[in-house]
């Protein structure tokens, strides 16, 4: 059961107010609000415990190196992963990416060789390897999606080929709220022999993950979007992956000797650790999932369930809107409610805690910033998706989504607020 008045305590910045309004802050897609755990346990580390890690042998390294360390088994036992050397920390999903896309392409891919992505990627699911596909020569391919932002499993299946190397796919749509069946995607490649890299900056802040029964070979998130600080995040790989991979960027720490004749690497998870961590970020990391563990991710999954129900049953009623997105998905559970649409009909709805929509011919932009002005803060443009902008026929949307610290009572304000902006066109 999640308090969520209790909970809102731990977070000062929900006390603002925006222009004279309480704020009502629904861009949590982009990043969360950190709670004063978060923040004290950070302060902490800098007043009282702050020294380089590794390699030190005077107090204050050894304890920041314990810290670190401690914090890599807290992220091991979150995901459920079976060992800390499974366990990389980098800036966040983006890096994470970039690191699998650029040493897997280097060790694994040739020209020719392809890789599978879905039409509902973020571009840093998207660039990455693009970008290996202009250096090395290898072939993104595309999993479609419906009109209603689920993914064809069936035409999923129908693009492995021999040369199909690795498939890398987001857990949750960060614009259409589809959580994706990665446990049947992970199954089909590893029927073809292919690995399987998740994207779960979506995820990971909002459902139970447990990498091991998924069997992802590659799963990554972000901390500052499940209650953490910025540049910290997390890549998980398989040891025989991380093995076998070779570095992605060199210097200090990744290293075990160093010559001008020859190099060797340190052992997983430090050889994918160049230069100095983020030790601090690690520690608030650690708290950040602490505190949600605390409450329960399975309590978080129900309490933003019921906030995304309310949120859609109130907004399918606006005349002119649009929800972008599954309001069927028989993958998943995180929502299952009836809606009645305008019209009277009866819809299921099942999705992840993002609502993206339009309203009439308002533009996204406009929308957003009116709605600013009366305290409410979401997100609006292509929400660095615009391959699925071009595949909805559209520009952008207004993107509203939830945290463990909403209320319904902001939903009614967001709803209110979008009713008032709407009739002032």
């Amino acid at each position: 059961m999640v308090n969520v008045q209790s909970i809102r305590q731990d977070f000062p910045i929900l006390q603002t107010e925006v222009y004279g309004h309480p704020l009502v802050y629904l861009d949590n897609g982009a990043t969360t609000q950190k709670p004063r755990q978060v923040v004290e346990a950070m302060v902490n580390q800098y007043y009282h415990t702050n020294a380089n890690v590794h390699r030190g042998v005077h107090h204050l390294s050894v304890v920041a190196t314990d810290m670190l360390e401690q914090s890599r088994e807290t992220v091991r036992k979150f995901i459920h992963a079976a060992s800390v050397d499974e366990i990389v920390f980098t800036r966040g999903t983006t890096e994470a990416i970039n690191l699998v896309a650029s040493s897997f392409c280097q060790q694994e891919m040739q020209a020719g060789d392809e890789v599978i992505v879905s039409a509902m990627e973020h571009h840093s699911n998207i660039v990455p390897w693009q970008l290996q596909a202009e250096r090395k020569g290898i072939i993104v391919k595309v999993i479609p999606i419906t009109d209603e932002g689920i993914l064809l499993v069936d035409e999923y299946e129908k693009l492995f080929t021999p040369k199909t190397k690795i498939v890398s796919v987001a857990h949750v749509s960060n614009v259409l709220g589809t959580i994706n069946p990665v446990a049947d995607i992970i199954r089909i490649a590893h029927d073809h022999g292919v690995p399987v890299l998740i994207d779960g900056a979506q995820s990971v802040p909002h459902m139970p993950v447990d990498v091991q029964a998924l069997d992802a070979d590659f799963y990554c998130f972000s901390g500052h979007k499940v209650y953490g600080p910025t540049g910290i995040g997390v890549l998980y790989g398989k040891r025989e992956w991380l093995d076998r991979l070779p570095p992605y960027q060199g210097g200090g720490e990744m290293i075990g000797t160093v010559s001008f004749e020859h190099t060797t690497f340190n052992q997983l998870p430090y050889k994918f650790e160049a230069g100095t961590p983020n030790y601090v970020g690690a520690t608030g990391l650690a708290a950040a999932l602490e505190y949600v563990s605390n409450i329960g991710m399975q309590a978080i999954a129900a309490y933003e369930a019921e906030l995304t129900q309310y949120a859609l049953r109130q907004m399918i009623q606006i005349p002119g809107m649009k929800i972008f997105g599954p309001l069927v998905n028989p993958q998943s559970s995180i929502v299952n409610c009836q809606l009645s649409q305008q019209d009277g009909s009866e819809v299921q709805c099942s999705r992840g805690s993002v609502i993206s929509f339009l309203v009439g011919n308002i533009h996204h932009l406009d929308m957003g910033t009116l709605l600013d002005r009366l305290g409410i803060a979401v997100r609006t443009g292509h929400h660095c998706a615009e391959p699925l902008m071009h595949r909805l026929g559209i520009e952008g949307t207004l993107r509203a989504s939830f945290a463990l610290y909403n209320t319904l009572e902001e939903v009614d304000a967001l709803v209110a607020g979008i009713k008032r902006v709407a009739s002032m066109f």
